[in-house]
């Protein structure tokens, strides 16, 4: 019987397989189809090198190659990539990012995503330090008037923003026929985040990024909260950054390439 100090001893690899995904992350990395010399350079590997196992690669359907002689994902890729996708569940998936993420900064973590009622919050990672923080999970979020609605406002089609602002004076902060502001969405949209100070909740800050998946879409918004003594909201201070680089990994980790390398 294997025991478990074997299981988790190093496991011996083999060299060439190794290499392969070398070239396989370097084709990722690139996001975009690869002459073999280029590929080649891109993985750290001559040219005569990476094109036997470009062949190999090619031959399983793992990668393909077009008339141009450009190397892109293969039918064995797609369908293994929408296998991954399908499994994808944002919330489990995000639960290291939130809790490292509340560890890392001293702030409450909250997530939210798009629910019947509008933006709402699904998973709350309290800080260390007490706060006073009228926040819970189920709460709905207002469109208008909280850092985490406007997020979600600046990339909702046009349509579903309308028929959720006919709600936005039952969601927390909301207000009956108030509007978003069209200048404060472009903003949230070029920079990346939202801030909210002192608002709703007086003496009470927030930071707010979005989490895109595979279609590009909003799929949760992540927010720092904390007390406005301690709680620095510059747009590129550690905070902002913090954030801002947990949102490109899970965007990465969902599907959206257009994020940044997962490492940022």
């Amino acid at each position: 019987m294997t025991t478990f100090e074997e299981d988790a001893r190093p496991q011996r690899g083999i060299n060439a397989l190794d290499a392969t995904g070398e070239l396989l992350r370097a084709l990722v990395a690139a996001g975009r189809p690869l002459t073999l010399r280029d590929l080649a350079a891109a993985a750290g590997m001559p040219p005569a090198k990476a094109f036997a196992h470009l062949v190999s690669l090619v031959k399983v359907g793992l990668l393909a190659r077009d008339d141009a002689g450009l190397f892109h994902a293969g039918q064995l890729s797609r369908e293994l990539g929408l296998i991954a996708l399908q499994r994808l569940s944002p919330i489990r998936d995000a639960e290291a990012e939130i809790v490292a993420l509340a560890a890392s900064t001293s702030m409450t973590v909250a997530a939210a995503a798009l629910g019947p009622l509008g933006p709402t919050v699904i998973r709350l990672e309290e800080s260390a330090r007490p706060q006073h923080v009228s926040l819970r999970v189920g709460t709905a979020m207002s469109l208008v008037n909280t850092a985490i609605g406007r997020v979600y406002a600046a990339y909702l089609p046009a349509d579903m923003l309308a028929s959720l602002m006919e709600q936005d004076g039952i969601r927390l902060a909301g207000t009956k026929g108030a509007k978003p502001d069209p200048a404060r969405l472009d903003d949230i949209r070029k920079c990346g985040l939202d801030t909210a100070l002192g608002a709703p909740v007086p003496g009470i800050h927030t930071l707010a990024a979005p989490v895109f998946d595979h279609t590009g879409s909003v799929c949760l918004v992540i927010a720092l909260i904390g007390s406005a003594g301690g709680f620095d909201s510059a747009a590129d201070g550690p905070l902002a950054r913090a954030l801002l680089a947990a949102t490109r990994r899970l965007s990465w980790r969902f599907g959206c390439m257009e994020t940044g390398d997962a490492t940022a």
